[in-house]
């Protein structure tokens, strides 16, 4: 029993077993899910008659997917691109400033910060 739950489960929510594993962009598979997320949330309020129902539902289903999509996304990056995580130096910390609309390159051996 606990198995057949487990395959339902990975059958409707696992991107690597479910159709939605031959569209090759996560992104969009992300926004799939969360329009299907979307379309029971509205089933479900109509069941029960409550727009209040809709609006707690919708806000579930957007955290849940969201929270998915971001552990998937750090995963498929840490998969892809290890050494994204292993430096000081991500594409976040720029190693130039601008002044006056002008690129001014600073030192590659400068770690930056304020605590040296």
């Amino acid at each position: 029993m606990q198995r057949t739950i487990y395959d339902c489960w990975s059958v409707v929510m696992n991107h690597n077993k479910n159709p939605l594993k031959n569209i090759p962009d996560t992104q969009v598979r992300h926004m799939i899910m969360q329009v299907l997320a979307w379309m029971w949330c509205i089933v479900f309020s109509m069941y029960f008659s409550s727009m209040w129902m809709f609006g707690i539902t919708t806000i579930a289903h957007t955290m849940l997917l969201g929270a998915i999509a971001f552990t998937v996304l750090t995963f498929e990056t840490a998969k892809r691109k290890p050494k994204f995580f292993g430096s000081y130096f991500t594409p976040s910390r720029s190693r130039a400033i601008y002044v006056d609309g002008k690129r001014i390159e600073l030192d590659k051996h400068d770690k930056g910060g304020e605590h040296e």
